[in-house]
């Protein structure tokens, strides 16, 4: 896959590429056109090499077998990052690269689906990385990202009816809403408690979303 724009690094999100559940062909390469530096997780790069897709840095602990060499090969110019530390998890060193590199923004994909322990694991552990890297997940179902605290304020133009759920890592405090279904009024949601699912924009027009302290996930999701 190649790109027609100019596409300049560092003014678009950076994109990587996780080892989950494949997003559809149309939507990864929806993605691919507007990135300039594509980082690829450890084994999915034996996927990524079967779709013909050019990426920047192959990154991860290389616990299974994999043959380097022929990678190198194949993707020539390609950056192979071995990274062991086994305290963090391969898209967290990801996101650790991007923000050594001075990347403001990354979409990822990839990274929900099969296996539900890295899938719950990637949707809560973005919050740690909120004031220093824009992070969204995206795959044919959703999009999610974490939202910052006061005094930032989340606005965002929906049309009636849009999905718009709130979930709480932990907890979230003092949210307040505008132009949701069902508004929040400095209040509270904390997970496996309460959480602000299945909520949605209550007319064409900007949500508001404030919140005090805590942390806490936007997801726009769809059949």
């Amino acid at each position: 896959m190649s790109s027609h724009h100019i596409v300049r690094e560092k003014q678009e999100p950076a994109l990587i590429i996780a080892n989950g559940e494949a997003c559809s062909f149309e939507l990864l390469g929806q993605l691919l056109e507007w990135s300039p530096f594509i980082v690829v997780l450890d084994n999915a790069i034996h996927r990524v090499i079967e779709l013909g897709i050019k990426v920047d840095v192959l990154l991860g602990d290389f616990d299974h077998n994999i043959n380097l060499t022929e990678i190198e090969q194949n993707q020539y110019p390609i950056e192979i990052i071995h990274a062991p530390d086994q305290e963090k998890t391969d898209l967290e060193k990801a996101f650790d690269l991007l923000i050594t590199r001075g990347f403001p923004a990354v979409n990822v994909v990839w990274a929900t689906g099969r296996r539900a322990d890295h899938s719950i694991t990637n949707m809560t552990n973005i919050v740690r990385y909120k004031s220093k890297l824009h992070i969204v997940l995206i795959d044919d179902y959703s999009v999610i990202y974490p939202l910052l605290p006061s005094p930032a304020v989340f606005e965002k133009w929906y049309s009636k009816g849009t999905p718009v759920s709130l979930i709480p890592v932990g907890s979230a405090v003092g949210i307040r809403t505008e132009n949701l279904l069902y508004g929040l009024d400095n209040e509270e949601l904390t997970l496996g408690y309460r959480a602000g699912n299945s909520n949605e924009a209550a007319s064409d027009g900007v949500v508001r979303i404030t919140y005090e302290s805590g942390d806490l996930l936007l997801m726009e999701c769809h059949d």
